[in-house]
């Protein structure tokens, strides 16, 4: 391993007691082979940390945990909403009160910058727990007056319960929020969850079941298996579960759809997008060269709704343009525990390479590239890139890249921006910078995207439903259709006998 300073001494000192098994049924326990994942740093590319390598038998073992403890009767199927509540809310204030070392852990294992995992990550994955303990309480059914049966001998009413057995699968690119947002408004609903954090990012998921249990769930409601993509297929296809929640790529989406099939279990998921972007000739141009470069360059542009397809009315093309190379071109790329840097390393080696490929790509097709470039030091970093006289069709410009990639075009009509906008097999979110708010809601509502911002980009709250349409994905994250995606509606229908007007029950 490199030497390190004594700030990266002090900051891995973090990892210090943080637990390296698989917490099943309550308990940390090795994986049944003793097989070890190491998890790199981004930064230098040396071994952070090694935790367990689950495979399909304590998959199984965590499912069956999960399992018994949601089973009726058990402490977890009895427990009041209020408690429920508590505890959650608990949840949400533990994770506060350790946000420095949550932080440390997202941004030594992930890379990106300490001071946006403290600012952002961790506050945002608290505020999912506090908001999703206000739902257990609310989950109620409703009396119905049947259509066709008789309202004074059949009493009807629906009863929301919860789904079962949840598997959270969960990608790298925010390791804390991500597993707040698969597990709290699953355990809202009163499931059990089998949580399976990235390979590359096991460790602020380690410290959430640490502080989980730390706050009182009971043994076997959350569980976390550490493991690589096989144990996310064998979590994914394992009898027993009822619920699959993914976030990642299609292709993985695609194959997690085949396996539930199987036993048409249910499915949400969140997957991959290339968002673009609209800029029309009378927007406030800094405030939307400002959105633009931030929807793109982000958590180094490592986020499924990045702004990553940028459409600008063709008299300000050049002078927005310029604008966001200026931007990028500030943009401080470096190891995020130096509290100057802006944008750190990309995940792993394999990802750049797979970023850099696009911008050489496009750059053989005869279109221009500013930045884009990985400097020649340890780590995985990249430049980030301004793309521009690309054709529609190269791939740079219709495949998600999921790095610090911009690729921008011109247009003349909102006509034409919505067709270019649309043009895409994703539909999770665009943005629309116009100081006309008429021409902003006409756009969009025409634009197939499950989110729309206006003048803004990355506005996200626990209230929201987040998800996406088409290839992006099925269902919806966040708010009550959030919570709603883990339970089903029984239907009750009691029939109550007749018996002659004015007489009473028999005496006991």
């Amino acid at each position: 391993m490199s030497a390190t300073t004594h700030t990266d001494r002090l900051c891995l000192s973090c990892l210090d007691d943080l637990p390296r098994e698989l917490f099943i049924g309550g308990k940390w326990s090795p994986a049944n082979d003793h097989r070890q994942l190491a998890s790199l740093r981004p930064s230098t590319g040396d071994t952070l940390a090694t935790v367990a390598h689950a495979d399909a038998t304590d998959v199984a073992r965590a499912v069956a945990a999960a399992g018994a403890a949601g089973r009726p009767g058990s402490r977890w199927h009895r427990m009041s909403p209020a408690a429920r509540s508590r505890l959650l809310h608990r949840v949400g204030d533990l994770i506060l009160a350790h946000a420095d070392r949550l932080a440390l852990l997202d941004c030594l294992d992930n890379g990106k910058p300490l001071r946006v995992a403290r600012a952002g990550d961790v506050p945002a994955a608290a505020a999912v727990f506090h908001y999703m303990a206000g739902w257990p309480g609310r989950l109620n059914g409703e009396n119905v007056s049947i259509f066709t049966g008789n309202p004074e001998r059949h009493l009807a009413m629906t009863v929301p319960e919860p789904v079962g057995v949840v598997a959270a699968i969960i990608p790298w690119n925010f390791p804390l929020y991500m597993a707040a947002a698969k597990v709290a408004p699953a355990l809202a609903a009163g499931c059990t969850v089998v949580l399976k954090p990235a390979e590359q990012t096991p460790l602020s998921a380690l410290l959430l079941a640490q502080l989980a249990q730390e706050a009182g769930l009971p043994p076997g409601v959350l569980n976390v298996v550490t493991g690589d993509a096989a144990t996310g297929a064998a979590l994914a296809a394992q009898p027993g579960v009822d619920k699959v929640t993914f976030t990642g790529s299609t292709e993985v989406g695609r194959s997690i759809v085949r396996a539930a099939a199987v036993d048409f279990r249910r499915v949400t998921l969140e997957l991959g997008g290339k968002s673009p972007n609209i800029v029309f000739g009378d927007a406030d141009l800094p405030q939307a060269m400002d959105g633009a470069a931030h929807a793109i360059f982000y958590n180094q542009g490592e986020t499924c709704v990045a702004g990553s397809r940028l459409y600008v009315q063709r008299q300000v093309f050049d002078e927005v343009v310029a604008g966001i190379r200026e931007r990028a071109a500030a943009i401080r790329v470096g190891d995020g525990l130096d509290r100057d840097t802006d944008m750190g390393p990309l995940i792993s080696a394999e990802h750049r390479a797979r970023v850099m490929s696009y911008l050489h790509s496009a750059r053989a097709g005869g279109a221009q590239v500013t930045g884009g470039h990985a400097p020649d030091s340890p780590g995985f970093f990249c430049t980030p890139a301004v793309v521009t006289g690309a054709d529609p069709q190269a791939p740079v410009v219709r495949e998600e890249i999921f790095g610090p990639v911009l690729v921008a075009q011109p247009f003349d009509t909102a006509e034409e921006a919505v067709a270019l906008a649309n043009d895409s097999p994703y539909g999770l979110a665009a943005g629309v910078f116009t100081r006309d708010l008429g021409l902003a809601q006409q756009v969009g509502r025409r634009l197939r995207a499950g989110t729309v911002w206006v003048n803004s980009w990355h506005v996200l709250d626990p209230a929201l439903p987040f998800g996406g349409m088409r290839g992006s994905g099925w269902g919806r994250e966040m708010g009550r259709a959030g919570v709603d995606a883990f339970l089903e509606t029984k239907t009750l229908v009691n029939d109550l006998g007749t018996r002659p007007w004015g007489t009473a029950s028999a005496p006991r």
